[in-house]
Protein backbone atom coordinates (compact mmCIF):
# COMPACT_ATOMS: atom_id res chain seq x y z
CA UNK A 1 0.00 0.00 0.00
CA UNK A 2 1.54 2.81 -1.31
CA UNK A 3 -0.19 5.71 0.94
CA UNK A 4 -0.49 7.87 -1.53
CA UNK A 5 -4.04 9.01 -2.96
CA UNK A 6 -5.47 11.07 -6.13
CA UNK A 7 -8.49 12.68 -7.53
CA UNK A 8 -9.57 14.91 -10.15
CA UNK A 9 -12.40 17.48 -10.07
CA UNK A 10 -12.11 18.96 -12.51
CA UNK A 11 -8.96 20.12 -14.47
CA UNK A 12 -7.17 20.00 -11.07
CA UNK A 13 -5.81 16.55 -9.99
CA UNK A 14 -5.54 16.33 -6.12
CA UNK A 15 -2.82 14.17 -4.92
CA UNK A 16 -3.09 13.15 -1.25
CA UNK A 17 -0.57 11.58 0.98
CA UNK A 18 -2.39 9.45 3.23
CA UNK A 19 -0.70 7.67 5.96
CA UNK A 20 -2.02 9.62 9.29
CA UNK A 21 -1.01 7.01 12.30
CA UNK A 22 2.52 7.78 11.02
CA UNK A 23 1.81 11.44 10.12
CA UNK A 24 2.38 11.37 6.98
CA UNK A 25 5.98 9.71 7.29
CA UNK A 26 7.79 9.24 4.09
CA UNK A 27 8.92 5.45 2.82
CA UNK A 28 10.73 5.16 -0.61
CA UNK A 29 7.47 3.40 -1.79
CA UNK A 30 5.38 6.34 -1.38
CA UNK A 31 7.98 8.91 -2.78
CA UNK A 32 7.75 6.77 -5.84
CA UNK A 33 4.12 6.83 -5.90
CA UNK A 34 4.54 10.74 -5.40
CA UNK A 35 6.70 10.71 -7.99
CA UNK A 36 4.08 9.02 -10.56
CA UNK A 37 1.70 11.06 -9.71
CA UNK A 38 2.76 14.28 -10.33
CA UNK A 39 4.55 12.56 -13.85
CA UNK A 40 1.07 11.23 -14.87
CA UNK A 41 -0.31 14.53 -14.15
CA UNK A 42 2.18 15.90 -16.22
CA UNK A 43 1.22 14.02 -18.95
CA UNK A 44 -2.60 13.97 -18.72
CA UNK A 45 -4.09 16.50 -20.92
CA UNK A 46 -7.14 16.98 -18.81
CA UNK A 47 -5.09 18.13 -15.89
CA UNK A 48 -3.90 21.63 -15.50
CA UNK A 49 -2.83 22.15 -11.99
CA UNK A 50 -1.70 19.94 -9.10
CA UNK A 51 -3.24 20.00 -5.78
CA UNK A 52 -1.03 18.56 -2.75
CA UNK A 53 -1.93 18.18 1.12
CA UNK A 54 -1.63 15.41 3.53
CA UNK A 55 -4.58 13.82 5.46
CA UNK A 56 -5.14 13.51 9.33
CA UNK A 57 -3.27 15.95 11.89
CA UNK A 58 -0.25 16.76 9.51
CA UNK A 59 0.91 17.42 5.96
CA UNK A 60 4.12 15.40 6.96
CA UNK A 61 6.27 13.93 9.23
CA UNK A 62 9.28 13.98 6.94
CA UNK A 63 11.61 10.63 6.15
CA UNK A 64 10.63 7.91 7.90
CA UNK A 65 13.58 6.94 9.51
CA UNK A 66 13.15 3.25 10.07
CA UNK A 67 12.32 2.96 6.22
CA UNK A 68 14.99 5.08 5.21
CA UNK A 69 17.61 3.30 6.95
CA UNK A 70 16.45 -0.09 5.84
CA UNK A 71 17.16 1.53 1.98
CA UNK A 72 20.16 3.96 2.33
CA UNK A 73 20.90 6.03 -0.57
CA UNK A 74 24.19 4.30 -1.58
CA UNK A 75 24.46 2.88 -4.78
CA UNK A 76 21.04 4.05 -5.64
CA UNK A 77 21.62 5.65 -9.53
CA UNK A 78 17.71 7.87 -8.37
CA UNK A 79 16.84 7.28 -4.87
CA UNK A 80 12.85 7.59 -4.69
CA UNK A 81 13.03 10.69 -2.43
CA UNK A 82 15.38 12.31 -5.33
CA UNK A 83 12.97 11.22 -7.89
CA UNK A 84 10.10 12.71 -6.17
CA UNK A 85 12.08 16.01 -5.64
CA UNK A 86 12.85 16.06 -9.34
CA UNK A 87 9.67 15.09 -10.86
CA UNK A 88 8.63 18.37 -8.65
CA UNK A 89 11.24 20.27 -10.04
CA UNK A 90 10.17 19.91 -13.86
CA UNK A 91 7.05 20.09 -12.95
CA UNK A 92 5.62 22.17 -15.85
CA UNK A 93 1.91 22.16 -14.46
CA UNK A 94 1.81 24.75 -11.39
CA UNK A 95 1.33 22.68 -8.10
CA UNK A 96 -0.60 24.40 -4.98
CA UNK A 97 0.15 22.63 -1.62
CA UNK A 98 -1.92 23.02 1.59
CA UNK A 99 0.01 22.39 4.80
CA UNK A 100 -0.82 21.68 7.89
CA UNK A 101 0.35 20.23 11.78
CA UNK A 102 4.16 18.74 11.14
CA UNK A 103 5.63 20.08 8.10
CA UNK A 104 9.22 18.51 8.20
CA UNK A 105 12.32 17.93 6.32
CA UNK A 106 11.06 17.41 2.97
CA UNK A 107 7.66 18.25 3.83
CA UNK A 108 9.44 21.92 3.91
CA UNK A 109 11.51 21.89 1.05
CA UNK A 110 9.51 20.67 -1.59
CA UNK A 111 7.32 23.84 -0.67
CA UNK A 112 10.32 25.30 -2.91
CA UNK A 113 9.24 23.98 -5.83
CA UNK A 114 5.46 24.64 -5.67
CA UNK A 115 3.98 28.08 -6.84
CA UNK A 116 1.38 28.38 -4.28
CA UNK A 117 1.60 27.20 -0.96
CA UNK A 118 -1.27 27.67 2.06
CA UNK A 119 -0.55 27.08 5.50
CA UNK A 120 -2.75 26.66 8.02
CA UNK A 121 -2.37 28.38 11.12
CA UNK A 122 -1.53 24.77 13.41
CA UNK A 123 1.68 24.58 11.03
CA UNK A 124 4.92 23.61 12.27
CA UNK A 125 7.66 23.72 10.09
CA UNK A 126 11.59 22.43 10.67
CA UNK A 127 14.37 21.26 8.72
CA UNK A 128 16.46 18.90 10.74
CA UNK A 129 18.86 18.02 8.24
CA UNK A 130 22.09 18.53 10.40
CA UNK A 131 20.44 17.00 13.45
CA UNK A 132 20.43 13.63 11.67
CA UNK A 133 24.24 14.19 10.31
CA UNK A 134 23.63 14.93 6.96
CA UNK A 135 22.89 18.28 4.97
CA UNK A 136 19.63 19.53 3.18
CA UNK A 137 18.01 18.64 0.15
CA UNK A 138 15.58 19.40 -2.74
CA UNK A 139 18.19 22.64 -3.94
CA UNK A 140 17.25 24.52 -0.04
CA UNK A 141 20.52 24.85 0.01
CA UNK A 142 20.48 27.26 -3.11
CA UNK A 143 16.66 28.61 -2.43
CA UNK A 144 16.81 29.47 0.73
CA UNK A 145 19.25 31.71 0.66
CA UNK A 146 17.54 33.00 -2.17
CA UNK A 147 14.29 33.42 -0.76
CA UNK A 148 15.21 35.00 2.91
CA UNK A 149 18.99 35.42 3.08
CA UNK A 150 21.71 33.82 4.47
CA UNK A 151 21.16 34.57 8.27
CA UNK A 152 17.94 33.63 8.18
CA UNK A 153 18.52 30.43 6.08
CA UNK A 154 21.36 29.49 8.16
CA UNK A 155 19.06 30.20 11.41
CA UNK A 156 16.55 27.51 10.07
CA UNK A 157 18.98 24.98 8.19
CA UNK A 158 22.01 24.94 10.54
CA UNK A 159 20.15 25.46 13.94
CA UNK A 160 17.39 23.35 12.49
CA UNK A 161 14.74 25.36 14.62
CA UNK A 162 11.10 24.54 14.22
CA UNK A 163 8.97 27.45 13.27
CA UNK A 164 5.17 28.61 12.99
CA UNK A 165 2.97 28.88 10.48
CA UNK A 166 3.22 33.31 10.71
CA UNK A 167 6.84 33.08 10.47
CA UNK A 168 6.86 30.66 7.50
CA UNK A 169 4.63 33.60 6.12
CA UNK A 170 7.15 36.33 7.25
CA UNK A 171 10.00 34.81 5.32
CA UNK A 172 8.20 34.21 2.08
CA UNK A 173 7.92 30.64 1.96
CA UNK A 174 3.92 30.54 2.15
CA UNK A 175 1.37 32.83 0.34
CA UNK A 176 -0.87 33.48 3.17
CA UNK A 177 -2.38 31.68 6.32
CA UNK A 178 -5.75 30.45 7.17
CA UNK A 179 -7.50 28.70 9.83
CA UNK A 180 -7.14 24.64 9.56
CA UNK A 181 -10.91 24.47 8.50
CA UNK A 182 -10.75 26.80 5.66
CA UNK A 183 -7.28 25.54 4.31
CA UNK A 184 -8.85 22.91 1.76
CA UNK A 185 -11.41 25.62 0.09
CA UNK A 186 -8.62 27.99 -0.01
CA UNK A 187 -6.02 25.95 -1.64
CA UNK A 188 -8.33 24.41 -4.01
CA UNK A 189 -10.22 27.94 -4.77
CA UNK A 190 -6.68 29.22 -5.62
CA UNK A 191 -5.39 26.20 -7.58
CA UNK A 192 -9.58 26.09 -9.59
CA UNK A 193 -8.59 29.83 -10.17
CA UNK A 194 -5.04 28.89 -11.93
CA UNK A 195 -6.95 26.05 -13.55
CA UNK A 196 -8.75 28.58 -15.68
CA UNK A 197 -5.95 30.67 -16.60
CA UNK A 198 -4.89 29.78 -20.68
CA UNK A 199 -3.19 26.90 -20.34
CA UNK A 200 -0.24 27.69 -22.27
CA UNK A 201 0.12 30.68 -20.52
CA UNK A 202 -0.30 29.75 -17.34
CA UNK A 203 2.76 27.02 -17.77
CA UNK A 204 5.14 29.46 -19.91
CA UNK A 205 4.53 32.08 -17.08
CA UNK A 206 6.29 29.18 -14.83
CA UNK A 207 8.65 28.39 -16.51
CA UNK A 208 9.98 31.70 -16.78
CA UNK A 209 9.86 32.58 -13.02
CA UNK A 210 12.34 29.54 -12.43
CA UNK A 211 14.36 30.01 -15.92
CA UNK A 212 16.90 31.74 -13.97
CA UNK A 213 18.15 29.49 -10.97
CA UNK A 214 16.65 25.99 -12.92
CA UNK A 215 20.50 25.50 -13.57
CA UNK A 216 21.81 26.09 -10.29
CA UNK A 217 19.14 24.53 -8.57
CA UNK A 218 19.50 21.21 -10.76
CA UNK A 219 23.29 21.32 -9.58
CA UNK A 220 22.66 21.51 -6.10
CA UNK A 221 20.23 19.01 -6.10
CA UNK A 222 22.99 17.07 -7.78
CA UNK A 223 25.81 18.01 -5.10
CA UNK A 224 23.26 17.39 -2.12
CA UNK A 225 22.36 14.00 -3.06
CA UNK A 226 26.15 13.23 -3.57
CA UNK A 227 27.06 15.02 -0.44
CA UNK A 228 24.07 12.99 1.64
CA UNK A 229 25.02 9.69 0.11
CA UNK A 230 28.42 10.22 1.66
CA UNK A 231 27.34 11.56 4.85
CA UNK A 232 25.14 8.90 5.80
CA UNK A 233 28.10 6.30 6.50
CA UNK A 234 29.43 8.85 8.40
CA UNK A 235 29.96 8.84 12.73
CA UNK A 236 27.73 11.65 13.09
CA UNK A 237 25.45 10.36 10.93
CA UNK A 238 25.74 7.01 12.52
CA UNK A 239 25.61 8.71 15.92
CA UNK A 240 22.75 10.75 15.19
CA UNK A 241 20.70 8.14 13.93
CA UNK A 242 21.53 5.14 16.46
CA UNK A 243 20.43 7.85 19.35
CA UNK A 244 16.79 8.65 17.41
CA UNK A 245 16.30 4.90 17.11
CA UNK A 246 17.24 4.55 20.70
CA UNK A 247 15.45 7.62 22.16
CA UNK A 248 18.28 9.44 23.44
CA UNK A 249 20.38 12.84 23.04
CA UNK A 250 23.44 12.22 20.34
CA UNK A 251 26.37 13.38 21.73
CA UNK A 252 28.89 14.70 19.01
CA UNK A 253 31.46 15.98 21.67
CA UNK A 254 34.16 13.37 20.04
CA UNK A 255 33.58 14.16 16.65
CA UNK A 256 36.40 17.05 15.24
Amino acid sequence: MSHIESQSNGAVRRITINRPEKKNALTAEMYEALADELEKAEAAPEVRVVLLHGAGEAFTAGNDLVDFLQRPWKGQDLPPAVRFIRAAVNARKPIVAAVHGATVGIGTTILLHCDLVYAADNTMFQMPFLNLGIVPEAGSSVLLPLLMGHQRAAELLMLAVPFAAQRAYELGLVNAVVPLGDLLTTAANAAQKLAEKPPAALRTCKELLRRTFKAEVDRAIQEEVAVISGLLDSPESREALSAFAEKRQPDFSKFG
